[in-house]
């Protein structure tokens, strides 16, 4: 837990229990949300996994980016998360996406 609050920059253990708690609660929504957009776009898993689950990971992603800077506000660690958020974005290529 030292080498990881140390790398995060985090403070205490209470801040430290609040990233994980973020991070559980977004993964979870993500996951819960992407069910209904699925069936909005009428995908099934019937149509077989080559489709459903590219399809529905390719959903998650841009949910969980935008949740876990929410929850990250609600919780009041806003400025962890968007530096996370930002450093995650540039390592996988998509530094467009936030012009700094």
């Amino acid at each position: 837990m030292k080498k990881l609050k140390k790398r995060w920059n985090i403070k205490s253990n209470g801040q430290l229990f609040i990233v994980f708690l973020v991070f559980a609660i977004t993964g979870s929504s993500a996951a819960k949300l992407a069910a209904p957009v699925t069936e909005f776009f009428e995908i099934k898993k019937e149509m077989g996994w080559y489709i459903y689950w590219p399809f529905r990971i390719l959903i998650i992603f841009p949910i969980y980016q935008l949740l876990l800077v929410f929850y990250g506000w609600v919780f009041g660690e806003f400025t962890f998360f968007w530096k996370f958020e930002k450093k995650m974005l540039r390592g996988m290529g998509l530094r467009f996406i936030i012009k700094k």
